[in-house]
């Protein structure tokens, strides 16, 4: 069986590419576990993870807390909060496959934006928090 943080990481993947207006708003499928060099802004980046067990007495589950970044390099905020909105509503409370796991549930626990060093990235956060059980 995959393990259920590659096959949650998978589906919110899959999620985002399926997704007509978070496509739209980066401008082709700009979803990235490593970002490849000179990539165009704007675009997603899977960040940080963390995985707590979360079994009970019966089932064996995973709490897991997932960040996504997004960067764009428009003027202002306009784009990063565009692009926030659309991936939350591309999976906060939406019953992805995982596959060789159930998704519990999966929410948006925070958004951030703010203004990288450079001066000229704009910087949005996402956190989102997922539980899973075994099939």
């Amino acid at each position: 069986m995959a393990s259920a943080t590659w096959a949650l990481q998978k589906a919110i993947y899959a999620a985002l590419l399926a997704d007509g207006t978070v496509m739209a708003l980066l401008g082709g499928p700009r979803i990235y576990d490593d970002v490849p060099p000179r990539s165009e802004f704007p675009y997603v980046t899977l960040g940080q993870s963390l995985v707590r067990d979360w079994s009970t007495g019966t089932d064996e589950g995973l709490e897991h807390i997932l960040t996504l970044h997004v960067w764009s390099r428009a003027d202002g905020r306009r784009e990063v909060q565009e692009l926030l909105a659309s991936v939350r509503t591309a999976l906060h409370d939406e019953p992805l496959a995982v596959e060789g796991h159930r998704l519990v549930n999966l929410r948006l626990e925070l958004s951030e934006v703010r203004r990288e060093p450079d001066g000229e990235t704009c910087h949005g956060l996402l956190r989102f928090r997922a539980v899973t059980e075994a099939q």
